[in-house]
């Protein structure tokens, strides 16, 4: 370690004392802190340019005056405990504490204005069995194959880790995305049009900083996704909700003014789990091209289709180049791998490109060539034909013990996707009072707000509908935390 001393050989003050005052008011400030090893005699009189001894007898001075302490063949370490008055100023003949009566300067103020959305559950710790939203099995992780994957890339990739690459991702990520969303998803993309990104929530602040400005329109599901609308109103964006129905975005309430974007989740749609209809998909298209809207279709798990087969995204119906599409990894492999997706329109390449170098100038070099590995070698096929499978049990698991436990159950989302929305008999507490009658029992189950959703006010979503999320959840848990949820309800309306 260098510190940033500087010394005048021709100066008043000796060499000694010079090192002295430097070191002393280093600690003084803060930038030395207690417990942190210095430099040795011989390291730093090379940096200074001086006689090892200079050092030597400066190092005493501040070992003698308390600053610093020494420890035998190991070092020597800022002190924890200063001079008695190494914090005290003296201003016209009067001591002052420094850190007490200092007077503070007026910074700028803060611009950013934002809400940082539900990403972690808090309680977790607490609970022994939780029905959160959107995580994978932990058991599911390709583990071994990405080992492998990782060691051989490691072993020819030298150069690759040492220099810059294309911010908008490798190339060979890109292509392998391409071609899995053709077939998937029925999307003709070329790789140049895919940019990497770092997770879904780094996608929505590329398209917000493309295409909002403060008062830009835009349109939103209601209820939506918590992060996506306080991404956009960050940015200053006037949201426009739209309400859901048992068929999601109720196209005939979009607004015939001029927007400039619209975010819509069609193919399972967050939170409510219902999917858009192919009439509607249409008629969202034909609006966005009669008032210039792009629309921004995250597609956050659509990997999982539990009953025939997927919709066309709404980007492989596009033929006006309306749609930015977005894709994760983080719910069919895992969200500690930070990697996603965008495919967008060809006009907004260039400035999507540009975007996303200044954001970051792209994602590690190693987590995306692993990757692009395991898509294009056809183990992320495999991969997805197991978990949707695993999945699928899981779903069929909690709706049967739903039914077992509290009847007839009104549940949406059981097409697809990792999580269902129990909509709660008027018999029943809120959503949110279930939610803290379940945890008391230390089973995590979730209202709205609690489970990453925005309702824009509205309390038909919130006050009666519960999220459930079941893909990490094993059966035997499932089956168990329900029995509790249900036992624990009785008890309360018993009054016990």
């Amino acid at each position: 370690m260098q510190l940033p001393i500087k010394i005048e050989t021709s100066g008043v003050q000796s060499l000694q004392n010079q090192i002295f005052e430097s070191i002393r008011q280093q600690i003084l400030n803060g930038q030395l802190k207690s417990g942190m090893l210095m430099p040795s005699s011989r390291v730093l009189s090379e940096q200074l340019g001086v006689s090892r001894n200079t050092v030597v007898l400066a190092f005493d001075r501040l070992i003698a005056e308390d600053y610093l302490y020494s420890r035998k063949t190991v070092g020597t370490f800022v002190n924890a405990s200063l001079p008695e008055n190494s914090l005290m100023l003296r201003d016209n003949g009067r001591c002052y504490n420094e850190t007490r009566e200092e007077r503070q300067p007026i910074r700028h103020p803060i611009l950013f204005k934002g809400r940082a959305p539900t990403v972690v559950n808090p309680n977790r710790c607490k609970l022994d069995i939780d029905f959160w939203v959107g995580r994978p099995d932990p058991h599911s992780f390709p583990t071994n194959i990405w080992r492998r994957l990782t060691i051989r890339n490691l072993t020819s990739g030298n150069p690759n880790l040492t220099e810059y690459r294309d911010p908008a991702g490798i190339f060979g990520l890109r292509k392998a995305i391409a071609d899995h969303l053709g077939p998937a998803r029925g999307i003709n993309v070329s790789p140049e049009q895919v940019i990497v990104v770092n997770g879904s929530q780094e996608a929505l602040n590329l398209v917000a900083r493309l295409l909002i400005e403060k008062g830009t329109q835009v349109v939103t599901e209601c209820p939506c996704y918590q992060g996506a609308a306080y991404v956009l109103e960050s940015y200053g964006a006037k949201l426009i909700p739209i309400r859901v129905d048992k068929n999601g975005l109720d196209v005939s309430e979009l607004p015939q003014t001029r927007v400039s974007l619209a975010y819509v989740t069609p193919s399972h749609q967050y939170p409510m789990g219902v999917t858009l209809p192919l009439e509607r998909r249409v008629r969202l298209l034909d609006w966005a091209w009669e008032v210039g809207a792009y629309i921004v279709e995250d597609d956050y798990d659509s990997d999982f289709r539990h009953h025939g087969s997927p919709l066309t995204a709404v980007a492989g119906q596009d033929r006006h180049g309306c749609v930015i599409y977005m894709g994760t990894f983080s719910k069919s492999i895992g969200a500690g791998l930070r990697l996603g997706y965008l495919v967008v329109p060809s006009e907004l390449v260039n400035p999507a490109q540009t975007v996303k170098t200044l954001m970051d100038n792209g994602h590690s070099w190693l987590d995306q060539a692993v990757l692009a590995d395991f898509i294009s070698s056809g183990s992320y096929a495999q991969h997805l034909r197991r978990i949707r499978h695993t999945y699928l049990n899981r779903r069929d698991c909690l709706v049967n013990s739903l039914h077992k436990y509290f009847g007839d159950v009104q549940l949406s989302g059981l097409d697809g996707g990792m999580h269902v929305v129990w909509h709660l008999p008027t018999y029943l507490p809120s959503a949110e009072e279930v939610q803290n009658i379940a945890q008391e029992t230390g089973v995590g189950v979730y209202a709205m707000a609690a489970a990453a959703a925005h309702d824009f006010g509205h309390k038909e979503y919130s006050e009666r509908n519960l999220v459930l999320g079941y893909s990490s959840v094993s059966e035997k848990h499932i089956h168990d935390g329900i029995s509790r949820l249900a036992s624990a309800l009785e008890k309360t309306s018993r009054g016990d």
